[in-house]
C-alpha cells in the first residue's frame, strides 16, 4: 500500500506571489497519490517541480546533492508552499528523500573532493608520524581510512570517474532505503535510455520493498511505467491523463515514425 495517499490544500492557494501565483497551484484542491508510481508532467514553468518541492518541504524528506528544503534560503517559496499542503497518509513515513538532476552533479563533484581530501590526510599521517610505531599511525589514519572505505563501500572507488548516468543509477542505489518516499525531479536528465531502462527496473525492485515515487518528468520512456498515475500540468490545472494521450509521446513517436516531416522545416 502506497504511504502517501493524496495531497490537499488546507484553506486555498490564492495569492499574488510565487508560488501561489502559478495557475496549478493556485487551483490545486486535492491530489490523489494512491499508486506506488505517480508521474507529473508538463512545459518548463508548469508547476510540476514547485509541487514536488512543497511537497518535500512538507513530508520533511531530507535532499540528496544540496541543502536540505528547511535549511536552502532559495526555497523559502515552495517551504510556505509545504506549510500550506496537507499530506494524507496511509502510513506516515520520513524514511526516502527528495532528488533533484541539477543538484546530482554537485554532489557527485562533493564527493569527490571530499575522497581526495581523505587521501592527502592518510599521505600527511605517513609524513607527520615518520619514524612513530605503527600503532600510533594507525591511530592517525582510523578517521579518514574509515571514512574513505565508507565512501567506497557506499559509491564505489571514485563515483566522479563514472558516466553521470553510471554515477546516478550507483548514488540512487546507495540512499535507497525500504519503505521510503522518493520525490525525484527529472531524474531522466543525466540518464541515456538505456539508463533510464536500468532507473525503471530499479524502482520496480524497491516498490517490492514498499517505495513509493512521485517523478517530475519530461521523458517518454520513465512515464511508460506500468500501472503508473500520470498527471498533467499543462493548460493551468491538473488534470489525470493516460499514457497514450501525452504530447510527449504523441510527438516523440510521429517524429520516429516520419522524421523528415520535422525536419524538412528546420
Amino acid at each position: 500500500m502506497p504511504h502517501l495517499r493524496s495531497i490537499e490544500s488546507k484553506s486555498g492557494l490564492a495569492g499574488d506571489r510565487f508560488p501561489f501565483s502559478v495557475p496549478v497551484i493556485r487551483n490545486l484542491r486535492a491530489l490523489e497519490t494512491s499508486a506506488t508510481v505517480t508521474f507529473l508532467v508538463g512545459e518548463n514553468g508548469s508547476g510540476k517541480s514547485t509541487l514536488l518541492e512543497g511537497i518535500a518541504a512538507a513530508a520533511h524528506l531530507p535532499t540528496v546533492g544540496s541543502d536540505s528544503i528547511e535549511n536552502d534560503p532559495t526555497l523559502e517559496p515552495q517551504r510556505e508552499l509545504g506549510r500550506a499542503l496537507r499530506l494524507v497518509w496511509n502510513l506516515k513515513v520520513r524514511r526516502g528523500f527528495f532528488l533533484r538532476a541539477e543538484d546530482f552533479f554537485g554532489y557527485a563533484k562533493a564527493l569527490s573532493k571530499l575522497r581526495s581530501e581523505l587521501q592527502q590526510r592518510l599521505k600527511d599521517v605517513e609524513t607527520e608520524f615518520a619514524g612513530r610505531s605503527d600503532w600510533a599511525k594507525g591511530l592517525a589514519r582510523g578517521p579518514a581510512a574509515n571514512s574513505l572505505a565508507e565512501m567506497e563501500r557506499r559509491y564505489g572507488v571514485n563515483l566522479d570517474e563514472n558516466s553521470h548516468g553510471q554515477s546516478f543509477l550507483k548514488l540512487f542505489r546507495s540512499r535507497f532505503v525500504p519503505d521510503g518516499l522518493y520525490l525525484l525531479d527529472e531524474p531522466e536528465a543525466p540518464l541515456s535510455p538505456q539508463s533510464q531502462l536500468a532507473l525503471m527496473s530499479m524502482i520496480g525492485d524497491m516498490i517490492q520493498d514498499r517505495a513509493q515515487f512521485i517523478i517530475a518528468t519530461h521523458s517518454p520512456i520513465l512515464l511508460g511505467y506500468p500501472g503508473a498515475t500520470i498527471y498533467s500540468f499543462d493548460d493551468g490545472a491538473i488534470r489525470r491523463v493516460e499514457y497514450e494521450d501525452l504530447d510527449h509521446v504523441v510527438i516523440t513517436r510521429d517524429f520516429l515514425n516520419a522524421r523528415e516531416r520535422f525536419l524538412k522545416y528546420l
